[in-house]
């Protein structure tokens, strides 16, 4: 093809010229087909930039093939900051894909329109000439984005990879305590000569029982945290207020045993991830529970929620969960080792509490597994909040978040 084509240049400039337009067009189906507001698609003024610098780019290397779009363009630059913030958006590769379709699908309808509109003759192989450089702008920059989406994909699944070797190597010696636990408390309890009075009986008898309930605690974690998916499409999403009231149901006999009013509070309407947000939730309301200060006459924990961090435009936000309480506290030398796997705060100085130390370390890698975050806090030496918090994924949680809380 004639590298100087006429009807080429000319169809580059009308691209160029209908930039704003054509941005428009496809940040509009973009928005129609993903379950995210139309200015997170692109979030910032420098991301929405790009996208005119992606129609000149596609512009001009339909008028000059020889115009490469190369690796240190900034074009290239752009998709790949693209790839990054669709994967912190959750997109999937496929997703990614149908959004290039959809650019090429705009380009390619816009320029069937205006082709009939340009007074230049060319011959007919140089109009699919130019159909041709059209598609394969697009798939460069659309290679480019899903490339760099993958190598994230990859990163993820090889640092989850080493997690669970970890996790499972520490699994795996604390089951094993807890079985040579077992077994020799039941081998002296065996014993006529050592287990000779009911007293040192009994004292066996309840290490066996003890350390079966740890090993009963270690599993039901490891099949709770087995039924957590980050990917949106395998969650069963119900309402905040119905997961919170399943998980004080859960532990309504374990508060009682110990005096522990436990209440719900200013619980927004949002929908969560059913799995993840009982098990999160779980573990800091049995562990406020577990933790109530025996000397305060009257002992409780609170659920408390709110949506938050909403920016400017409107278009982000976080569900923040806390659950308060006027327990033991922590310690300050133990609270940076808190979410440590197998770390029990008060394991050598409250008695009578059994426990794995794994609850807290499995909450905040669920949580952010979900793009969230698990945190505590401390008011002097008083009480605790155990904290959650998670990205707002449907327009509805935006909207709640927008409109003043209830008292």
């Amino acid at each position: 093809m004639n590298e100087n084509c006429r009807l080429a240049t000319a169809l580059a400039d009308r691209v160029r010229g209908a930039r704003e337009e054509l941005t428009r067009r496809w940040l509009e189906r973009i928005a129609a087909r993903v379950e995210i507001h139309p200015n997170r698609v692109f979030p910032t003024n420098e991301l929405l930039d790009h996208v005119p610098l992606l129609m000149d780019r596609i512009a001009d290397y339909l008028e000059n093939a020889s115009d490469e779009i190369t690796a240190d363009a900034p074009v290239t630059g752009k998709a790949i900051e693209l790839g990054e913030l669709r994967w912190s958006q959750g997109f999937d590769a496929h997703e990614i894909l149908k959004e290039y379709e959809i650019l090429g699908g705009v380009l390619f309808a816009f320029l069937v329109r205006t082709v009939d509109e340009i007074d230049q003759e060319c011959p007919r192989s140089e109009l699919l000439s130019c159909a041709h450089r059209v598609f394969r702008a697009v798939s460069v920059i659309q290679q480019v984005t899903t490339t760099h989406y993958l190598r994230l994909a990859a990163e993820r699944v090889s640092e989850r990879e080493q997690r669970l070797r970890g996790f499972n190597r520490m699994v795996t010696h604390e089951l094993k305590n807890r079985i040579s636990s077992v077994l020799g408390a039941g081998q002296l309890l065996a014993d006529p000569e050592i287990a000779s009075s009911e007293a040192q009986r009994a004292r066996f008898a309840q290490m066996v029982v003890q350390n079966a309930e740890g090993m009963q605690a270690v599993l039901g974690n490891l099949l709770e945290l087995s039924r957590t998916d980050p990917d949106a499409r395998q969650q069963r999403n119900v309402p905040l207020p119905r997961v919170a009231a399943e998980v004080c149901r859960q532990l309504r006999e374990m508060a009682s045993s110990r005096g522990v009013a436990v209440r719900m509070r200013d619980l927004p309407e949002v929908e969560v991830n059913a799995a993840a947000l009982e098990l999160a939730l779980t573990n800091y309301v049995s562990n406020a529970i577990k933790y109530a200060d025996p000397g305060r006459e009257e002992r409780w924990v609170e659920v408390v929620g709110r949506l938050a961090g909403m920016d400017e435009g409107g278009t982000t936000c976080e569900l923040v969960i806390e659950v308060r309480d006027n327990g033991l506290g922590v310690p300050q030398e133990k609270r940076e080792q808190l979410f440590t796997r197998f770390y029990r705060a008060h394991g050598d100085t409250v008695t009578g509490v059994e426990g794995t130390g794994l609850g807290l370390s499995i909450v905040r890698e669920t949580v952010e597994a979900m793009g969230g975050r698990a945190w505590a806090e401390f008011n002097g030496g008083e009480g605790s909040r155990f904290c959650i918090s998670i990205p707002c994924r449907r327009e509805v949680d935006r909207v709640a978040a927008q409109e003043p809380a209830m008292v």
